[in-house]
């Protein structure tokens, strides 16, 4: 049995349900999930589809062909299909921070995530020990300003020879390149405070804590050349007050980005999440 997800968007017009599930139908599937939605005010439908296909004739391939020819190409849709059973390959970016990934290695080891990962990349060499311990190939590529098209052409190179699907940043202290960035669009996951623009800088939770905010939060988006201003995959917060102390916040603030992190790769890994707009739609 092979199962298949379908991600689906163009302009709004009538006939495309019907005919998307007609044509699942016709070629024997059987559509196990669906969803849908519209925006209103920019005319652009998206699409989820699950389905299930038993027929051994049927293969992705044939499915494709068979999809653009009779469907994509009446409704000019923009379109993907992808097989459940392959997991997509993720390359972590990580610096000196180590609570994202020992939870993302955590979860990974404990089968929650449906992704591989082949490889670690790292400006520094300070958490090789993580990677080691979970047995995966680790790589420090220095980058500062004075080598950034070396460090560059090195993380392309080992993205390349281990045919990374997408990227991770956890708590990766470096500003991804323009060059990466095209290569990788909407497939590179960023994960920071929520204290942003108000509270900049290397010590926001200190800054915060001066103001007495009453909420922290984290914010897991994917990377543009705007910084930190790529559409929204997942948020969360939790409440302070008074009688938290700055550790508590940064507590606080670490376990939040832990828990929106692990919600983000999950949600880009089962093909949940469509972009347009600098916006996102994100299926549950």
């Amino acid at each position: 049995m092979q199962k298949i997800t379908i991600l689906i968007h163009c302009k709004d017009q009538k006939g495309i349900i019907a005919a998307v599930t007609t044509f699942i139908a016709k070629v024997e599937g059987n559509i196990t999930y669906i969803d849908q939605h519209v925006d209103v005010e920019q005319n652009v439908f998206f699409m989820r589809l699950e389905c299930e296909f038993t027929n051994p004739k049927i293969t992705i391939e044939s499915l494709k062909e068979e999809f653009d020819k009779t469907l994509a190409t009446d409704f000019n849709m923009s379109w993907d299909l992808y097989n459940q059973e392959q997991k997509p390959k993720m390359a972590l970016f990580v610096s000196k921070y180590d609570h994202c990934l020992f939870d993302i290695l955590g979860r990974y080891s404990a089968d929650e995530l449906n992704v591989e990962i082949p490889v670690i990349i790292s400006n520094h060499n300070d958490l090789r020990s993580v990677a080691e311990r979970f047995n995966i190939p680790f790589h420090c590529v220095p980058f500062t300003k004075d080598n950034k098209e070396e460090g560059e052409a090195k993380q392309i190179e080992l993205l390349k020879r281990y045919e990374i699907n997408f990227i991770v940043l956890a708590r990766y202290m470096q500003i991804i390149t323009p060059n990466l960035i095209s290569l990788y669009e909407n497939k590179i996951i960023n994960i920071h405070h929520s204290f942003l623009p108000a509270f900049p800088g290397a010590k926001p939770y200190h800054s915060a804590f001066k103001r007495g905010v009453k909420i922290i939060g984290a914010t897991s988006h994917y990377v543009t050349e705007e910084l930190d201003e790529g559409p929204i995959i997942e948020q969360d917060i939790a409440r302070v007050s008074h009688i938290h102390s700055v550790e508590d916040f940064i507590m606080k603030g670490r376990d939040l980005e832990r828990i929106v992190l692990a919600r983000a790769i999950k949600l880009h890994a089962e093909r949940k999440t469509m972009v347009y707009s600098n916006k996102t739609v994100v299926f549950s």
